[in-house]
């Protein structure tokens, strides 16, 4: 059998990640300085973990409802109330809410329920990888939004790339692979712009808590990350994704949740019912335990390094002003005369991993580095950058 005639268009549209092939490099290496993962590097809380273990041992392994379990759901929207001021989902004929497998899982499914063959979805550039690829699995064209080179997705660089054929705005704040944190009022005229065009507002939020204190709000709820949902009926045009893979460690767990339009929120759920099923039901459980623990300390953490980063790279070529996420996005000077793979190379071997640029744009002029690290490795392989970044 020829397998190959077997394979569907959309596989051969879509490329392997460029970040498994930095991946597979960094294998060979010895004990390498790796700012390449975007995965937090500390542990799941205890208090969640535990949670997890209880529901396991209490024989809670089998399927829940499609939706969720009920008393997670219904702590998701009682912070959904006093985060945005949404009204409870269980309550409502206007709001819907559920548990996904991952934000990745809750991005597919509104792609598949929106999205017919040649619709656009406009999306930034730079972009989160998988952003373009599940465009073409729903046989739709994702449009770039170039944000260079302050990387703010903004509704003057939105509007021209609106046609009758885009059904949604793909909004990434703080985003990946550039740390920046949109303002209230960017966020607001996004919100404004999809609104009056009749195009959904999909706010991919999964660093809303990885969100530092020069970037974030005072809100009734206290100061928190800018929203494009925290305005009054958002939530008739607007789709939620959130998670709680980056913010408490448990990235293989997948477990995300979206919330907007009942309408459409129904048609997902029919959608994961017949894909996903349900997010892991024990580890449902786990992510209850969340709402009691506070993760200030690790984010304050973060921040340091953070500054670390815009300090000492700063200093020899420009970086995006980062206000969350764990990652800077930097850009290689002209002089150089190297792409960011030809650049990535060269940290390559001086046994430092980091993502070109290439693998998140149209363009390949900066690179992605995660601070994800300890602080000493972090200040290692910044030597080591800024060293290769000076010439």
């Amino acid at each position: 059998m020829d397998i190959q005639s077997l394979i569907a268009d959309r596989c051969r549209e879509i490329d392997a990640s460029g970040i498994r092939r930095v991946f597979e490099l960094g294998a060979k290496l010895r004990d390498p300085i790796n700012l390449s993962i975007g995965q937090p590097d500390f542990p799941v809380p205890d208090i969640v973990k535990r949670a997890a273990i209880e529901a396991i041992d209490a024989d809670r392994n089998g399927y829940s409802l499609t939706q969720g379990i009920p008393a997670l759901r219904r702590r998701v929207s009682e912070l959904l109330t006093a985060d945005l001021g949404w009204p409870a989902a269980d309550e409502s004929d206007d709001v819907g809410l559920f548990i996904t497998s991952g934000t990745s899982g809750g991005l597919l499914l509104v792609f598949l329920a929106i999205l017919n063959p040649g619709d656009e979805v406009i999306i930034p550039d730079p972009w989160f990888v998988v952003y373009p690829h599940m465009a073409t699995l729903a046989g739709a064209r994702a449009i770039p939004c170039d944000t260079y080179p302050d990387f703010r997705m903004t509704a003057e660089r939105i509007e021209p790339l609106i046609t009758d054929r885009t059904r949604a705005v793909l909004l990434n704040s703080p985003g990946n692979p550039s740390g920046v944190v949109l303002t209230s009022e960017e966020c607001d005229a996004v919100r404004r712009l999809c609104d009056e065009r009749g195009v959904l507002l999909i706010t991919d939020e999964i660093y809303d808590e990885f969100c530092y204190p020069d970037a974030r709000v005072e809100t009734p709820a206290g100061p928190r990350c800018p929203s494009p949902a925290r305005a009054d009926g958002a939530w008739a045009n607007t789709l939620l994704v959130r998670g709680f893979g980056k913010t408490y460690g448990c990235t293989g767990w997948r477990m995300g949740y979206v919330a907007g339009p009942r309408a459409l929120i129904e048609e997902m759920a029919k959608l994961q019912q017949y894909t996903f099923v349900c997010a892991p039901t024990p580890l449902q459980h786990g992510c209850l335990a969340t709402f009691e623990h506070d993760m200030a300390p690790v984010v304050e953490g973060y921040a340091r390094r953070r500054d670390m980063v815009m300090e000492r790279l700063g200093a020899v070529t420009e970086v995006a002003p980062s206000g969350g996420a764990f990652y800077a996005f930097v850009k290689i000077p002209e002089r150089l005369g190297l792409s960011g793979a030809a650049f990535c190379d060269r940290a390559l071997e001086q046994n430092i991993l980091v993502i070109p640029g290439g693998v998140f744009s149209g363009r390949d002029t900066h690179f992605r580095l995660s601070y994800a690290v300890a602080p000493g490795r972090l200040e290692q392989g910044l030597d080591g950058l800024a060293e290769l970044l000076s010439g």
